[in-house]
């Protein structure tokens, strides 16, 4: 019986130790990789807001026609995720005017980072059910009929609304399914307005209460207005009735992000000795935003050069007094090096051309006015300290006497979640602000700053 028992132990002991190197073996074959920025912790999870949008009173089944259960809805499944939020916000905007053109109600989604962009560090393997992007509700960083907000009074158009109640209002069997590729192979090199009109009469026109725009297998960039549009002028034709649509009109800032910069706001208070004529008190009255892209985007830069890319987006506009014209002799792929230094020069421009850059912003704007002072700097940038403070100096020894980064800006962790609006409402509000052409960020402050009819002399790039 003993013997017996020291058998049963022994081969107990053994199938423990088996079961042991086993899940060993099987936790050290999982590889955990890791992404997004440095902070740690537990990211905001905007519960409060999503419920809010969850409540929008348009979430009605039981409200009348154009909205309710017998309403007109349109969702683009083909919207861009995991991206940049200026990419995302680019889309989601002329979608919009679109469902608006299209006497449908908009469905808005939630933003899906791309998981480099995230500012707290995340786990992005392994995944037990596929990607799991972070994501931020839309009204955490925007406001206006896009994020679910009314029209103007009188008009009777549906307000936009989430996906949780499309899903609720819109069953399968009432939807009509758009791919896209069953319409834009023939508006591949057509102008924005063409874009517009077709897709206007496709989506406006269906029998069907519910259109759900779906991506193509065939097209690398399904997007309804995608980056093959939104990088060329051909775009800029779609300008007159866009600027002037409720949906750039009424387009508006977030309360977490005003709240951001109203907590801010004091840095931006001139700081230097007592000037003979102080000028505004309102100090984005006399402040100059700069959008300054330094180490990696260098290497954008060339990428740039060798595709002899424009500027992007609404910075192509005739009206700019800073334009870009690819330089001839390139060709697609490839460039010569006079026009990649050429490209480098308003791309990433060196220390030297930047200061002269602002010198030069700051008396034209001055001189095309009256009683105008720009002594408030707030510089947008990736530069490393050493950089930044050698700036700081020369700038001071120029007469900005306040000069805020981004990185001095105090901030709780729901409105780190939304930064980048942050620096957006920040350089909207500035007198003047310099940008750079070939960024869809600069381009999404360039739009709002001509909605809001900032003049020539206050938007230009490097």
């Amino acid at each position: 019986m003993q013997h017996q028992r020291r058998i049963f132990i022994f081969v107990g002991a053994l199938f423990v130790l088996a079961l042991f190197f086993k899940f060993s073996g099987h936790r050290k074959s999982l590889q955990f990789r890791y992404s997004g920025g440095s902070l740690t912790g537990e990211p905001p999870s905007y519960d409060a807001l999503h419920e809010w949008e969850k409540n929008l009173p348009q979430h009605n089944m039981s409200l009348p026609r154009p909205e309710g259960k017998n309403g007109r809805y349109v969702k683009f499944s083909n919207q861009i995720k995991a991206l940049g939020w200026n990419n995302v916000l680019n889309e989601i905007l002329l979608c919009t005017h679109l469902a608006y053109e299209s006497k449908r109600a908009y469905v808005f989604q939630d933003y899906y980072w791309k998981p480099e962009y995230y500012p707290w560090r995340i786990t992005i393997q392994p995944w037990e059910n596929g990607p799991r992007w972070p994501q931020t509700p839309i009204n955490a960083l925007i406001s206006g009929p896009t994020a679910g907000g009314p029209w103007d009074d009188g008009d009777s158009a549906p307000r936009s609304v989430n996906e949780a109640y499309f899903d609720q209002v819109c069953p399968p069997e009432d939807r009509d399914i758009i791919d896209t590729d069953t319409i834009k192979p023939d508006l591949q090199d057509a102008e924005g307005d063409v874009i517009l009109r077709r897709w206007t009469e496709v989506i406006r026109d269906s029998p069907k209460r519910c259109v759900e725009v779906v991506p193509g297998r065939n097209d690398n960039f399904p997007q309804t207005f995608d980056l093959w549009l939104i990088g060329y002028k051909r775009l800029l034709s779609l300008w007159p009735v866009f600027k002037d649509s409720p949906t750039s009109r009424l387009f508006g800032t977030a309360p977490l992000v005003a709240s951001a910069v109203d907590r801010n706001e004091y840095l931006f208070m001139p700081r230097g000795s007592r000037p003979a004529r102080y000028g505004p008190h309102d100090p984005y009255e006399r402040m100059m935003a700069l959008h300054v892209r330094r180490g990696d985007f260098e290497e954008a830069c060339y990428g740039l050069a060798r595709w002899n890319s424009t500027f992007y987006g609404w910075n192509q506009l005739p009206v700019h007094l800073d334009k870009f014209t690819p330089p001839p002799g390139g060709s697609w792929g490839e460039n010569i090096p006079e026009n990649i230094a050429f490209y480098l020069e308003h791309c990433y421009p060196n220390f030297d051309a930047i200061v002269q850059k602002i010198q030069d912003t700051k008396n034209s704007y001055i001189n095309n006015g009256t009683n105008r002072v720009l002594d408030v700097m707030y510089l947008l940038t990736n530069a490393d300290n050493q950089w930044v403070n050698n700036f700081k100096d020369v700038m001071m020894s120029q007469g900005w006497s306040t000069i805020v980064t981004s990185k001095d800006l105090v901030l709780d962790d729901e409105q780190i979640g939304v930064n980048m609006a942050v620096d957006m409402e920040i350089a909207r509000k500035a007198a003047v602000f310099i940008g750079n052409g070939w960024s869809s960020f600069t381009s999404n402050i360039i739009h709002r700053r001509l909605v809001d009819d900032k003049e020539p002399f206050a938007n230009r790039f490097w």
